[in-house]
């Protein structure tokens, strides 16, 4: 038996790599210049273009929200129209539907009883039979979500976490929306909730811990890759720099003997370590690796993560840690927000490590196709149909044409100079009134 990383350094680095170090100058490099050492931020075309993948379904998500938040989950057309700018839409709501048959019908109702009817929005029969879907793959993954509430809860300090900060990530993590209401009274055995929800100062508390969740993803894929190989393989990040990206010398010499340094587990006891130590760096690393594993998309937004450095112990400029470990993750600042993005979870645009209620997500998509899917349809029957119309016409001026030169041929001359032309004005009228064409 012997230990295996899953990545070789040298190789990765590019660097030949030095056995005789110093461990004064070691422990110089990470205590003193961990927070000192730059690396130039890259951009990475294929991950800001994952995030760009999702902005039309995402945007129809906004909207369905506004909706169904309503009372009776109907509004007035008019009323929506005005919270374009809120929602964050280019378009008119009308010109909206029409691209997104799918999710809305129109009808018309009064605001108030003796008023004028007006055009209401509502969730269609296809938006209500998706929700429907939503709630039964919910179920389906209850255990699921619970396992992550408690994964998030024992990697906290002191096993508690801000239960309105929980609240506010609840879409990053797959929770669902009455998550306070709906799930935490339903596992006492996992969750305490303190204080009243909503006032800034009610905190969900871990009750018991359970040693199965405990394991990071690192960890897991170790024992997974130990289990096929029948080596024993040391957990170890996945380092895969983008093409191209350069690191001066000395950021690649910390990088390599920060790799070097065993893994610390997220869900190990970190109050004893020092902040600005190398082992706290690890640490962080791990914990920022095991967040975005959780996640549904493998990326949240900074601002968000930024919410919970008292609960991790993150410092002040946590977000350095995405670009000083380019090859771990990548901050994307695609639509003017730092997203922080696993890299490892990504191939190009694709996310390739799914969470199970992205299916969820799918469902959205494959109602949001079927609607386009049927309005093009819709949008070629009447092409075709206005080019019949447009060859039936041409036909009907042909033939009347020649009508009208037969007739000609036929009629008299009171003048031999100059022929008299047959007025034809009233010929064909009923036809080309049928067809809606214009006067010959």
């Amino acid at each position: 038996m012997f230990f295996r990383n899953y990545i070789t350094l040298s190789s990765i680095l590019n660097t030949n790599h030095k056995c005789t170090i110093s461990r004064v100058r070691v422990s110089f490099q990470f205590t003193a210049s961990i927070s000192s050492l730059k690396v130039a931020w890259r951009k990475d075309q294929k991950l800001d273009q994952a995030i760009e993948n999702d902005k039309h379904w995402r945007l129809c998500a906004r909207v369905v929200k506004e909706v169904l938040n309503e009372p009776g989950q109907v509004i007035p057309l008019r009323y929506l129209e005005k919270r374009r700018e809120r929602l964050r839409l280019p378009v008119k709501i009308t010109t909206f539907m029409d691209r997104n048959p799918s999710l809305f019908d129109l009808y018309l109702d009064r605001i108030k009883p003796k008023s004028e009817p007006v055009k209401f929005v509502r969730p269609s029969l296809g938006l209500r039979r998706f929700l429907e879907e939503e709630e039964m793959i919910n179920f389906e993954n209850e255990k699921f979500v619970v396992m992550k509430l408690c994964k998030l809860l024992m990697m906290a300090k002191d096993r508690v976490v801000s239960a309105d900060k929980l609240v506010h990530v609840k879409r990053e993590f797959g929770f669902p929306n009455d998550l306070l209401v709906s799930l935490v009274p339903k596992y006492p055995e996992y969750f305490r909730l303190v204080g009243s929800p909503g006032e800034g100062k009610s905190f969900l508390e871990l009750v018991s811990w359970n040693e199965e969740f405990a394991e990071s993803v690192i960890e897991r894929k170790a024992k997974e890759e130990e289990s096929m190989t029948g080596i024993r393989v040391r957990p170890a990040f996945n380092v895969k720099l983008p093409p191209g990206f350069f690191l001066r010398k000395e950021m690649r010499e910390w990088i390599r003997d920060w790799m070097e340094l065993p893994y610390i587990s997220p869900y190990q006891d970190a109050s004893d370590l020092d902040q600005a130590s190398r082992e706290m760096e690890k640490r962080t690393v791990a914990v920022f690796h095991e967040l975005l594993s959780l996640s549904l998309y493998k990326r949240i937004p900074v601002p968000i993560l930024g919410k919970f450095c008292e609960e991790y112990r993150f410092s002040n400029a946590f977000s350095t840690v995405f670009t000083r470990h380019s090859g771990i993750f990548y901050m994307s600042l695609k639509g003017g927000i730092k997203t922080a993005m696993l890299r490892e979870a990504y191939k190009e645009d694709q996310l390739i490590d799914r969470d199970l209620l992205l299916e969820i997500k799918d469902k959205f998509v494959e109602l949001l196709e079927e609607g386009q899917r049927n309005r093009a349809e819709q949008l070629r029957v009447q092409r075709e149909a206005i080019q019949k119309d447009m060859e039936l016409v041409a036909l009907a001026v042909k033939n009347k044409r020649n009508t009208n030169w037969g007739l000609c041929q036929l009629m008299p001359y009171t003048d031999t100079s100059t022929p008299q032309l047959f007025n034809v004005r009233n010929f064909g009228t009923s036809l080309f009134y049928l067809l809606g064409s214009a006067e010959v």
